[in-house]
């Protein structure tokens, strides 16, 4: 697993690298100044790729005595700071944009060159893009989902420049500017969600979806009479949950920790890579239940 990931975050940081390289090259020899800002664009592609790389290699090792819970949220620090960078360049393009449809300053400059960066970027970006998402969905990998998204808005600002440059072959100069005021509004909301996403995992939000799991799989053990005190938080791809169950009050120890070792093999079974930690005690003889035997202290 952690080989896959660190491959993929790899081909995106040297991806990155070429893009940048070849757009500062390109537009240096050809004077383009819409070429140099492409590629001060990559070059914050660039930072967010290799961030994404070196959270991915520490995500990965193992709790040590100082990181009881592993260094799991570390992916989720990253894909927070990777919507930053993203916000940043929307707000970057929103004024641009904003500048040229004021100022009336909307002519592009149009070369072969322009082309040709233009179509390499897209080619690129599709390509990591593509290999980020596929490993990010594959491993629950936030930092990786969050780089494959950044990767996306690329593609579509790209083509959005792309279309602004046919379209200016024909003198309409407009299309571009307000096209790229309709990619980067999409661009923010989807920022929105992915920031949020990471908060919540950051402060420990506990996920709704992962709490309807284990509530509908405690209740498939009768012998679980209650349970309550549920806590359950994230960290990268793994998931801690704990909990205390109440049983009769006449059963063995033995019994008790064949039962909590069935329950926690089903939830490590139904929840990947997830530590479960259940307390045990005895169902009083006199003990009024106030809830169900789903009850919830969260």
């Amino acid at each position: 697993m952690e080989k896959e990931k660190k491959r993929v975050a790899l081909f995106s940081v040297i991806a990155a690298i070429f893009l940048t390289s070849f757009k500062f090259i390109i537009g240096i020899l050809t004077g383009s100044l819409g070429i140099l800002s492409e590629a001060l664009h990559s070059a914050l592609d660039m930072v967010a790729a290799v961030i994404t790389y070196f959270s991915v290699r520490i995500s990965d090792k193992p709790a040590d005595k100082e990181h009881n819970y592993g260094h799991g949220k570390i992916e989720n620090f990253s894909a927070l700071v990777e919507t930053i960078l993203l916000v940043i360049t929307c707000a970057w393009i929103i004024y641009e944009a904003v500048h040229r449809l004021t100022t009336g300053k909307t002519e592009i400059e149009v070369s072969v060159w322009s082309y040709v960066v233009v179509i390499s970027s897209i080619v690129i970006d599709v390509s990591r893009s593509r290999a980020l998402s596929r490993v990010a969905k594959k491993y629950n990998s936030q930092a990786l989902e969050a780089d494959a998204l950044h990767f996306s808005t690329d593609i579509w600002s790209s083509t959005v420049v792309l279309l602004g440059l046919i379209f200016a072959q024909f003198g309409i100069f407009l299309a571009d500017s307000i096209a790229a005021l309709m990619v980067a509004f999409i661009v923010l909301f989807v920022s929105y969600k992915l920031g949020k996403k990471a908060i919540d995992v950051l402060l420990d939000k506990a996920p709704v979806e992962t709490i309807g799991k284990v509530k509908g799989i405690l209740k498939t053990f009768p012998e679980v009479k209650e349970f309550h005190n549920l806590k359950i938080r994230t960290a990268g791809a793994d998931t801690f949950i704990k909990f205390n169950i109440h049983v009769e009050p006449d059963a063995t120890l033995l019994y008790v920790h064949e039962l909590c070792d069935r329950i926690e093999k089903e939830l490590q079974n139904k929840i990947p890579r997830s530590e479960v930690y259940i307390h045990a005690e005895p169902q009083e003889a006199n003990h009024i239940k106030t809830e169900t035997r789903d009850s919830f202290e969260i």
